[in-house]
């Protein structure tokens, strides 16, 4: 059984339909990065899974149990196995970096500060940011603030971390600093969904890459496969595009 089923899931922003049956499964462990043109529904996915977005029908499932997105109970439960990081850092600007990563834990799931806390130091340091626990976000790089923003997310302890093009808003010189801690939870074996245009990085990283058109998965499989024996002509075009950058 797939650890996370995503099964003919519609959703749509208003009346414009943005996925439009998608579907694929992710086992424990494993990190899919999601590809595609702008539009193709990737960072609404993320956000439907979260609950951010509500689906229009179709399945969800999370360790054998389907997610109910119409209940708040369920709801709640499912967002406490997720956790996403944006391509905005959306910190707070007049909390520490130290802070930033302890609040949610403290203030959202009622857990004892002084235990949080160490937890904190300890992903702070695993980021490369031990130096900079008392830092405020306008003292920090969007490199080191996107660190924090991992950091922040994995505190919460997800099953699955869920990140949106998160290097995005990065000068080119700062992305690296990124990738490569993303590069560091794959090696410890975090389930992540990842939504990328980072080519290099995807091949590099991902045990499955899914290629998105139109709010559909159009190809799945491994990033060799995907990136450089594409089958379908939609795939083929994008991949010609995107690779010859």
């Amino acid at each position: 059984m797939p650890y996370l089923s995503i099964e003919n899931l519609h959703a749509s922003y208003g009346k414009t339909p943005v996925l439009t049956g998608i579907g694929f499964s992710v086992e424990k462990g494993e990190i899919i990065s999601l590809i595609g043109p702008s539009g193709s529904g990737k960072s609404t996915l993320l956000r439907v899974l979260v609950g951010l977005n509500k689906p229009n029908s179709g399945t969800i499932s999370l360790g054998g149990q389907t997610i109910d997105y119409t209940n708040r109970q369920t709801l709640r439960r499912a967002r406490d196995r997720f956790a996403i990081v944006f391509q905005q850092f959306n910190l707070f600007q007049n909390m520490t970096a130290l802070k930033n990563v302890t609040i949610a834990p403290v203030k959202v799931k009622g857990r004892k500060a002084a235990e949080v806390e160490k937890e904190a130091v300890t992903l702070l340091e695993k980021v490369g940011l031990g130096d900079k626990l008392n830092a405020y976000p306008d003292e920090l790089s969007g490199g080191q603030q996107q660190r924090v923003a991992i950091a922040r997310a994995l505190a919460l302890k997800p099953d699955i971390l869920l990140l949106d093009e998160v290097t995005s808003a990065l000068d080119p010189e700062l992305v690296k600093e990124v990738l490569d801690t993303v590069s560091l939870l794959a090696r410890e074996g975090m389930t992540m969904v990842i939504v990328s245009h980072e080519m290099a990085f995807v091949r590099q990283v991902s045990t499955k890459v899914v290629f998105m058109d139109e709010g559909k998965a159009v190809e799945i499989g491994p990033p060799a496969e995907i990136l450089d024996r594409p089958k379908t002509d939609r795939a083929r075009e994008f991949m010609a595009k995107i690779l010859r950058h």
